[in-house]
């Protein structure tokens, strides 16, 4: 007589998992609060040229952006911190308080200004919201579903490429752009009143010691002076500020080699070693995109897109990512490497397509040769992203892999606020405010374009010392 195996077998992790019982209010919250902020970041994105139509302020353009991010630096940096003090239903609550308090200033901005502290506050909210989302997959899901966890992450900033441009540009289109804004609040305060009522009171652990406060205030402290440097650029100013940007650089990678709580696992600071050549890729990789920021503007200014398809057009880099994880994810290790050097490539050639094309004013058929830039552009981030960053936890040295996560994202936000710093800088220099709007917007086009093709070119160089192992 036989008898059937009775031994248990794991069952296969299926996204309809994600939705059983109480997980179903978890990925509720969790997947509504990652799409806030990313919602948020394109409707952003899309209203800016019409926000600086009403109230002025073309000079600090890209402020809107760099604000935003410093402060999501922070954010992700003290989330830890608050995770474990206030337990994840009261840090939900408490990020959705902030976010809503930055989109309220936005929304009744009298002037550019106010609209650059609520970004501020409106970075420190939806920071949080993104870092908690990492934090409390292992608090509230079983490790089988971790990584479509992780997955939901992706699936919302999708949702959010299509969706916010639409939503930003149809606001645009009818001059309400001050409603972008509010419609965010009430679903931010709805998320948090749920997340208060549903998430976990405690976490399983204590707060992390030793922060690297002083590392993140020189980061910041560069981004800021980069920032000021661009307002009123004059070639001795931005190069007084670059000159001072640089130094702080310096003071920092001195005090990191040292430091007992560093932002970077050892050896990531040595553009010698192979785990600082990684850094450096993703640095550049991100960097080249922030051209992306300027894009909705310089398309209505030079091509009269309506707010909404420039909003759209602008958030092609973002869908490009998409596809190049999509293409690569799958690739045999020797062919996934060499995305390293691949990304790259589609980046300069996608920046040296708008270099030419999005000065062309007016001249319909440029739209093509722009948007496949646009694309590429994107699609070469997506095409290496997978890759190198499994790369950099292989790298890091042993007790040191949370490190490294953690310094993926660190390094995200940094690089993706220096380049909007930067790029504010060369359009202001490019005379953006200084010429009549379409001779100053094509001039500044083309050399946003031109400077920032710089980017992925020296990533090439760095992608092949990272590979030379």
């Amino acid at each position: 007589m036989t008898h059937p195996d009775t031994t248990a077998q794991p069952q296969p992790a299926k996204w309809i998992h994600l939705l059983e019982g109480k997980l179903a209010l978890y990925s509720v919250i969790f997947g509504a609060s990652v799409a806030l902020h990313a919602l948020n970041v394109f409707i952003a994105t899309t209203i800016m040229p019409s926000v600086i139509h009403d109230i002025g302020g073309l000079e600090v353009y890209a402020w809107s952006s760099t604000v935003f991010v410093i402060t999501s630096i922070l954010a992700a940096a003290l989330s830890s911190q608050l995770l474990a003090h206030a337990g994840a239903n009261r840090a939900y609550a408490i990020a959705s308080l902030v976010f809503s308090v930055g989109t309220l200033a936005c929304a009744t901005a009298p002037d550019i200004w106010v609209l650059i502290l609520g970004r501020a506050v409106q970075g420190l909210g939806g920071g949080f919201f993104y870092a908690l989302a990492y934090a409390v997959i292992r608090l509230v899901y079983p490790a089988r579903l971790w990584p479509l966890a992780i997955g939901l992450i992706t699936v919302m900033w999708g949702i959010a490429t299509l969706t916010g441009p639409a939503i930003g540009g149809v606001f645009a289109e009818h001059q309400a752009w001050r409603a972008a804004f509010w419609v965010l609040i009430p679903v931010s305060c709805a998320l948090g009143a749920l997340a208060f009522t549903i998430m976990p009171t405690h976490t399983a652990s204590g707060p992390q010691e030793g922060m690297p406060m002083l590392q993140l205030a020189l980061l910041i402290g560069i981004i800021l002076i980069l920032s000021l440097g661009s307002v009123g650029a004059t070639p001795a100013k931005a190069l007084i500020s670059v000159a001072t940007a640089a130094a702080l650089g310096v003071i920092l990678l001195r005090f990191e080699r040292h430091a007992a709580a560093r932002l970077l696992p050892r050896g990531s600071w040595s553009p010698k070693s192979a785990l600082g050549a990684h850094y450096i890729c993703i640095a550049l990789l991100l960097i080249g995109m922030q051209p992306e920021l300027f894009v909705p503007y310089l398309l209505q200014a030079l091509h009269g897109l309506s707010p909404l398809w420039a909003g759209y057009a602008g958030a092609l880099m973002a869908l490009g990512w998409t596809l190049g994880s999509i293409t690569s994810v799958s690739w045999p290790a020797p062919m996934a490497a060499r995305t390293l050097v691949f990304g790259p490539v589609f980046g300069l050639s996608g920046l040296l397509l708008q270099a030419v094309f999005v000065p062309q004013a007016h001249m319909p058929w440029a739209l093509i040769p722009i948007c496949i830039g646009l694309t590429a552009v994107g699609f070469g981030i997506g095409l290496a992203w997978p890759h190198i960053v499994p790369r950099i936890y292989q790298r890091a040295a042993e007790g040191e892999q949370d490190l490294a996560a953690a310094g993926v994202t660190t390094m995200q936000l940094f690089s993706t606020a220096l380049g909007a710093a930067l790029g504010g800088m060369v359009v202001n220099l490019a005379g953006l405010t200084g010429q009549d709007s379409t001779t100053g917007a094509a001039t500044a086009a083309l050399y946003l374009f031109l400077s920032f093709a710089l980017a992925p070119l020296f990533c090439i160089a760095a992608a092949k010392r990272a590979l030379a192992e």
